[in-house]
């Protein structure tokens, strides 16, 4: 199978659950302990492999150009003042030079259509996209697993994890025909299905690793749920020429695109940090013991 060297980041949405913040400041540059929410899903992309990396932006969000330039004046002035921990921190925003590409999406039709936009960069290959408000805390990376399955199926394939029947409507389902270890191969999706109608809980998450021949279906499909051109719709139908499976990846998802979610992945994250734990911790028992004693 060929390796997946490419990846779509979709960054155009405007945030709009974590205003006034979002006014100015792109969601996806909102600080999750101290990296922003892109710098995770690039992370992700970069342990899978990818080496280019695409992302569907729009008006106001060069602050994530910005953000992946290098800053010449700051690393002097770490770099003068003898503070090299700081300037190892920028390690991570360093990008090789030709490795990033901003498309601009100016109108809001949807992941299909950001998606779509790409084409002419993808070329005959498969891909990954990565939605920067699902971050997904794991041993191993979740597409670095998803890379590894898909190396001996081929096809469209996407993260998926079970959800309470009752929040199927908010995600894509699949319609599962058979399951196999983490695999569960698809015969099709449905994107947001009411409850009643959903054909499984096993929801899609905002990983993919997709054939190019979405790109087709992506031109032919009219428009879908929310008047928007929906990705899970375009992976459905190809399944008549591309098989479709999702992993059951291993780790914890966060809905960073929702504040409830943000602040769970804040304070798991912090857990996780040597220097943050044991403080946070006590400052978060601190403040539930009178809660627990007024109970």
């Amino acid at each position: 199978m060929t390796r997946i060297r490419k990846a779509v980041f979709p960054v155009a949405g405007m945030g709009t659950r974590f205003l006034p913040a979002t006014k100015s400041v792109p969601k996806e540059m909102l600080p999750l302990i101290d990296r922003p929410l892109i710098q995770y899903a690039v992370d992700e992309a970069r342990a899978a492999g990818i080496e280019e990396f695409i992302f569907i932006t729009a008006t106001g969000k060069g602050a994530l150009e910005d953000y992946f330039s290098t800053a010449a004046a700051l690393e002097r002035r770490l770099q003068d003042a003898g503070k090299h921990d700081a300037l190892a921190a920028l390690g991570p925003s360093r990008m090789p030079e030709g490795r990033l590409t901003f498309l601009r999406q100016d109108h809001p039709k949807g992941l299909g259509h950001a998606v779509s936009l790409a084409r002419h960069l993808i070329g005959d290959e498969p891909f990954a996209v990565l939605l920067p408000d699902d971050v997904i805390r794991a041993g191993r990376p979740c597409l670095s697993q998803m890379a590894q399955a898909h190396a001996g199926t081929g096809g469209h394939m996407v993260a998926t994890m079970e959800v309470p029947r009752h929040r199927t409507g908010a995600y894509g389902v699949l319609d599962v025909a058979r399951l196999s270890g983490r695999l569960a191969h698809a015969r099709g999706l449905v994107e947001k299905p009411h409850p009643d109608h959903a054909p499984s809980a096993l929801a899609v998450i905002g990983r993919y690793i997709l054939s190019p021949s979405i790109f087709d279906r992506l031109a032919e499909i009219p428009t879908g749920a929310g008047g928007e051109l929906q990705l899970t719709d375009a992976i459905a139908a190809d399944l008549p020429y591309r098989a479709v499976s999702g992993y059951r990846f291993e780790g914890e998802r966060y809905d960073c695109g929702s504040v409830p979610g943000y602040l769970e992945a804040t304070a798991a994250f912090a857990l996780d940090r040597p220097d943050l734990a044991d403080g946070f911790a006590d400052f978060v028992s601190g403040r539930l013991a009178p809660q627990a004693r007024a109970a």
